[in-house]
């Protein structure tokens, strides 16, 4: 099995190269992790598309909302279910017009069960991360779900290719490390990452030095975040809602 870890960006122009792709071969004595670059939204669905190529086993986990809460596709009207909702999103052409016309019927922002179950920082429909949530399902996902790619645990194939999703603070905080103040230019967040470099290696994950300068130099976080989701994926049966709603590895 190889883990692949994606931090990635809902910004305009299609991410603009900022999304950070690390990967980690379980099969490897050491277990050295590399990165696979910087893409743009359509430079990772043709990534992780060359992947299921390779005849090897693969797990992608991207830190972005897989879905949305029943509750709010109740308020909207939308077919509960995982194709239904990211077609309707798609739809709208826009994060911001789907947003939009989202708050016109229900400015309420309530959590996914995986949201309260694993305290992640936001609800998906959050003016802080609208944008990864719409870009995400109807840039990346809707995409890959139609080339046939298992996206767990809302398409099912048999595709030796799984992408999930993932959630850096969930971890911390499920670890008990600093989830906070790792971001940011100066000290003390440079000492924090360099902090969580050091935990990340004690767990086994045997990082190449040049890639440990780089993300201990990361003001934005990006290559730390990537590199947490190739710890090892949490563990645990998801709830019949996340067929829907999607759940966090």
């Amino acid at each position: 099995m190889i883990l692949h870890g994606v931090d990635f960006s809902g910004a305009d122009s299609g991410g603009a190269a900022k999304i950070r792709m690390v990967s980690r071969d379980l099969a490897s004595p050491k277990a050295d992790i590399r990165q696979q670059g910087r893409f743009d939204r359509r430079g990772l669905v043709r990534r992780i598309l060359e992947l299921a190529t390779d005849g090897g086993q693969h797990l992608v986990r991207i830190d972005a909302p897989f879905g949305l809460p029943l509750e709010t596709l109740r308020r909207a009207g939308v077919d509960p279910t995982w194709k239904g909702m990211a077609d309707w999103m798609a739809a709208f052409g826009s994060p911001r017009r789907w947003r939009s016309e989202l708050r016109v019927a229900d400015r309420k922002e309530p959590r996914r069960s995986c949201d309260h179950a694993f305290h992640t920082p936001m609800a998906p429909m959050n003016l802080r991360v609208f944008k990864q949530t719409w870009t995400l399902i109807a840039e990346v996902l809707l995409p890959l779900a139609q080339a046939g790619v298992r996206i767990e645990p809302v398409v099912a194939t048999d595709s030796p290719l799984t992408v999930c999703e993932g959630c850096p603070a969930s971890l911390l905080r499920l670890l008990g490390w600093p989830d906070h103040g790792y971001k940011g230019q100066g000290e003390p967040p440079r000492r924090v990452r360099a902090d969580l470099l050091r935990r990340l290696m004690r767990q086994g994950v045997s990082v190449p030095r040049d890639m440990a300068e780089a993300a201990e130099a990361d003001a934005e976080g990006d290559l730390l975040d990537a590199m947490l989701l190739i710890m090892d994926p949490l563990q645990g049966p998801p709830p019949a809602e996340a067929m829907v709603e999607a759940w966090i590895w």
